[in-house]
Protein backbone atom coordinates (compact mmCIF):
# COMPACT_ATOMS: atom_id res chain seq x y z
CA UNK A 1 0.00 0.00 0.00
CA UNK A 2 1.34 3.43 -0.95
CA UNK A 3 1.70 6.22 1.59
CA UNK A 4 -1.21 8.12 0.03
CA UNK A 5 -3.45 5.08 0.19
CA UNK A 6 -2.47 4.43 3.79
CA UNK A 7 -3.24 8.02 4.76
CA UNK A 8 -6.59 7.89 3.00
CA UNK A 9 -7.49 4.61 4.71
CA UNK A 10 -6.61 6.08 8.10
CA UNK A 11 -8.78 9.13 7.39
CA UNK A 12 -11.64 6.93 6.25
CA UNK A 13 -11.45 4.78 9.37
CA UNK A 14 -11.33 7.85 11.64
CA UNK A 15 -14.09 9.87 9.97
CA UNK A 16 -16.49 7.56 8.15
CA UNK A 17 -18.86 6.97 11.07
CA UNK A 18 -19.07 10.66 11.90
CA UNK A 19 -19.79 11.59 8.30
CA UNK A 20 -22.50 8.92 8.23
CA UNK A 21 -24.03 10.25 11.46
CA UNK A 22 -24.10 13.77 10.03
CA UNK A 23 -25.84 12.63 6.85
CA UNK A 24 -28.40 10.67 8.86
CA UNK A 25 -29.16 13.75 10.95
CA UNK A 26 -29.77 15.69 7.72
CA UNK A 27 -31.59 13.15 5.58
CA UNK A 28 -32.14 9.85 7.39
CA UNK A 29 -30.39 6.53 7.03
CA UNK A 30 -32.26 5.55 3.87
CA UNK A 31 -29.85 7.67 1.82
CA UNK A 32 -26.84 7.82 4.15
CA UNK A 33 -24.73 4.96 2.78
CA UNK A 34 -24.86 6.23 -0.81
CA UNK A 35 -24.05 9.80 0.20
CA UNK A 36 -21.14 8.72 2.39
CA UNK A 37 -19.74 6.51 -0.38
CA UNK A 38 -19.86 9.38 -2.87
CA UNK A 39 -18.29 11.71 -0.29
CA UNK A 40 -15.23 9.52 0.02
CA UNK A 41 -15.03 9.06 -3.76
CA UNK A 42 -14.76 12.85 -3.99
CA UNK A 43 -12.21 12.84 -1.17
CA UNK A 44 -10.07 10.27 -3.00
CA UNK A 45 -10.13 12.33 -6.19
CA UNK A 46 -9.23 15.50 -4.32
CA UNK A 47 -6.90 13.97 -1.74
CA UNK A 48 -4.29 16.67 -2.26
CA UNK A 49 -6.80 19.39 -1.28
CA UNK A 50 -7.96 17.92 2.02
CA UNK A 51 -6.96 20.16 4.95
CA UNK A 52 -6.21 19.10 8.49
CA UNK A 53 -8.24 18.18 10.38
CA UNK A 54 -10.21 16.56 7.55
CA UNK A 55 -13.61 16.15 9.24
CA UNK A 56 -15.05 19.66 8.60
CA UNK A 57 -14.03 19.42 4.93
CA UNK A 58 -15.57 15.94 4.62
CA UNK A 59 -18.82 17.10 6.20
CA UNK A 60 -18.95 20.00 3.77
CA UNK A 61 -18.51 17.61 0.85
CA UNK A 62 -21.24 15.34 2.24
CA UNK A 63 -23.54 18.34 2.58
CA UNK A 64 -22.98 19.24 -1.09
CA UNK A 65 -23.39 15.65 -2.28
CA UNK A 66 -26.65 15.41 -0.37
CA UNK A 67 -27.94 18.64 -1.90
CA UNK A 68 -26.88 17.75 -5.45
CA UNK A 69 -27.70 14.04 -5.71
CA UNK A 70 -30.68 13.27 -3.47
CA UNK A 71 -34.11 14.46 -4.55
CA UNK A 72 -35.68 16.86 -2.07
CA UNK A 73 -38.80 14.72 -1.74
CA UNK A 74 -36.80 11.61 -0.88
CA UNK A 75 -34.63 13.54 1.52
CA UNK A 76 -37.63 14.94 3.38
CA UNK A 77 -39.39 11.58 3.56
CA UNK A 78 -36.30 9.79 4.81
CA UNK A 79 -35.57 12.48 7.39
CA UNK A 80 -39.17 12.46 8.62
CA UNK A 81 -38.94 8.72 9.26
CA UNK A 82 -35.63 9.19 11.07
CA UNK A 83 -36.91 11.96 13.30
CA UNK A 84 -39.95 9.92 14.31
CA UNK A 85 -37.54 7.37 15.73
CA UNK A 86 -35.73 10.05 17.71
CA UNK A 87 -38.86 10.91 19.68
CA UNK A 88 -40.02 7.42 20.63
CA UNK A 89 -40.46 6.94 24.36
CA UNK A 90 -38.25 4.43 26.15
CA UNK A 91 -39.14 1.84 28.76
CA UNK A 92 -39.21 2.92 32.42
CA UNK A 93 -35.94 3.13 34.29
CA UNK A 94 -34.92 3.94 37.85
CA UNK A 95 -32.79 6.47 39.69
CA UNK A 96 -30.10 8.43 37.88
CA UNK A 97 -30.54 6.35 34.73
CA UNK A 98 -34.20 7.36 34.57
CA UNK A 99 -33.26 11.03 34.89
CA UNK A 100 -30.72 10.66 32.08
CA UNK A 101 -33.25 8.88 29.85
CA UNK A 102 -35.83 11.62 30.42
CA UNK A 103 -33.21 14.29 29.71
CA UNK A 104 -32.21 12.66 26.44
CA UNK A 105 -35.80 12.16 25.31
CA UNK A 106 -36.63 15.79 26.03
CA UNK A 107 -33.56 16.89 24.07
CA UNK A 108 -34.45 14.73 21.07
CA UNK A 109 -38.00 16.08 20.97
CA UNK A 110 -36.78 19.65 21.28
CA UNK A 111 -34.28 19.13 18.44
CA UNK A 112 -36.93 17.64 16.19
CA UNK A 113 -39.15 20.69 16.77
CA UNK A 114 -36.47 23.08 15.48
CA UNK A 115 -35.94 24.28 11.93
CA UNK A 116 -33.50 22.20 9.92
CA UNK A 117 -30.88 24.99 9.82
CA UNK A 118 -30.92 25.35 13.62
CA UNK A 119 -30.73 21.61 14.14
CA UNK A 120 -27.76 21.34 11.79
CA UNK A 121 -25.57 23.92 13.56
CA UNK A 122 -26.39 22.45 16.98
CA UNK A 123 -25.49 18.95 15.83
CA UNK A 124 -22.23 20.17 14.30
CA UNK A 125 -21.26 21.85 17.56
CA UNK A 126 -22.51 19.28 20.06
CA UNK A 127 -22.45 15.85 18.41
CA UNK A 128 -19.58 16.46 16.02
CA UNK A 129 -17.63 18.60 18.49
CA UNK A 130 -16.71 21.24 15.90
CA UNK A 131 -15.63 24.75 16.74
CA UNK A 132 -17.62 27.64 15.21
CA UNK A 133 -14.86 28.10 12.64
CA UNK A 134 -14.94 24.41 11.68
CA UNK A 135 -18.74 24.36 11.55
CA UNK A 136 -18.61 27.45 9.33
CA UNK A 137 -16.42 25.49 6.90
CA UNK A 138 -19.10 22.80 6.66
CA UNK A 139 -21.97 25.20 6.07
CA UNK A 140 -20.07 27.65 3.88
CA UNK A 141 -20.39 30.82 5.97
CA UNK A 142 -17.99 32.98 7.96
CA UNK A 143 -17.00 32.05 11.50
CA UNK A 144 -18.69 35.22 12.77
CA UNK A 145 -21.94 34.29 11.04
CA UNK A 146 -21.75 30.77 12.46
CA UNK A 147 -21.32 32.12 16.01
CA UNK A 148 -24.46 34.23 15.59
CA UNK A 149 -26.40 31.30 14.13
CA UNK A 150 -25.26 28.99 16.91
CA UNK A 151 -26.21 31.52 19.58
CA UNK A 152 -29.68 31.96 18.11
CA UNK A 153 -30.15 28.21 17.66
CA UNK A 154 -29.24 27.61 21.30
CA UNK A 155 -31.79 30.20 22.41
CA UNK A 156 -34.49 28.54 20.31
CA UNK A 157 -33.50 25.13 21.66
CA UNK A 158 -33.77 26.36 25.24
CA UNK A 159 -37.29 27.60 24.53
CA UNK A 160 -38.18 24.32 22.84
CA UNK A 161 -36.90 22.41 25.86
CA UNK A 162 -39.16 24.43 28.13
CA UNK A 163 -42.18 23.57 26.02
CA UNK A 164 -41.33 19.88 25.68
CA UNK A 165 -40.48 19.35 29.35
CA UNK A 166 -44.16 19.24 30.32
CA UNK A 167 -44.90 16.51 27.78
CA UNK A 168 -41.78 14.35 28.20
CA UNK A 169 -42.37 11.38 30.53
CA UNK A 170 -40.29 11.60 33.68
CA UNK A 171 -38.94 8.75 35.79
CA UNK A 172 -42.21 8.36 37.71
CA UNK A 173 -44.55 8.43 34.73
CA UNK A 174 -42.64 6.89 31.82
CA UNK A 175 -45.04 4.89 29.69
CA UNK A 176 -44.65 1.14 29.66
CA UNK A 177 -43.73 -0.56 26.45
CA UNK A 178 -40.87 -2.15 24.56
CA UNK A 179 -37.58 -0.34 24.19
CA UNK A 180 -36.90 1.12 20.77
CA UNK A 181 -34.76 -0.96 18.47
CA UNK A 182 -31.17 0.25 18.02
CA UNK A 183 -32.13 1.73 14.66
CA UNK A 184 -34.56 4.12 16.36
CA UNK A 185 -31.86 5.99 18.29
CA UNK A 186 -30.08 8.97 16.75
CA UNK A 187 -26.85 7.53 15.27
CA UNK A 188 -24.30 9.88 16.76
CA UNK A 189 -20.78 9.16 18.01
CA UNK A 190 -21.12 7.78 21.52
CA UNK A 191 -24.85 6.99 21.29
CA UNK A 192 -28.12 8.87 21.33
CA UNK A 193 -27.66 12.46 22.48
CA UNK A 194 -24.36 11.36 23.94
CA UNK A 195 -21.31 13.47 24.66
CA UNK A 196 -18.74 13.10 21.92
CA UNK A 197 -15.06 12.51 22.72
CA UNK A 198 -14.37 16.10 21.70
CA UNK A 199 -17.03 17.38 24.05
CA UNK A 200 -15.74 15.25 26.90
CA UNK A 201 -12.28 16.66 26.42
CA UNK A 202 -13.62 20.22 26.56
CA UNK A 203 -15.60 19.51 29.70
CA UNK A 204 -12.82 17.74 31.59
CA UNK A 205 -13.92 15.44 34.38
CA UNK A 206 -17.28 17.10 34.92
CA UNK A 207 -20.35 15.23 33.69
CA UNK A 208 -22.02 16.94 30.74
CA UNK A 209 -25.76 16.63 30.32
CA UNK A 210 -27.49 16.64 26.96
CA UNK A 211 -28.94 20.07 27.76
CA UNK A 212 -25.56 21.55 28.73
CA UNK A 213 -23.85 20.20 25.65
CA UNK A 214 -26.38 21.63 23.21
CA UNK A 215 -27.24 24.92 24.94
CA UNK A 216 -23.80 25.77 26.30
CA UNK A 217 -25.12 26.01 29.85
CA UNK A 218 -22.96 24.97 32.76
CA UNK A 219 -23.69 21.48 34.04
Amino acid sequence: MTDDAALFTAMYDACRQRVWAYVVSRAGRQVADDVVSETFVVAWRRAGEIPQPPLPWLLGVARNVLRDTVRAELRRASLAAELRGWTEAVAPAEGDIADEVADRLAMRRALVSLREDDREVLILAAWQGLSPREAATVVGVSAATMRVRLHRARRRLAKALESTAATTPGPDRAPAGPRPTPSAAPPVPGGAVAVTPAASARAGARPVTARAEFTGEEA
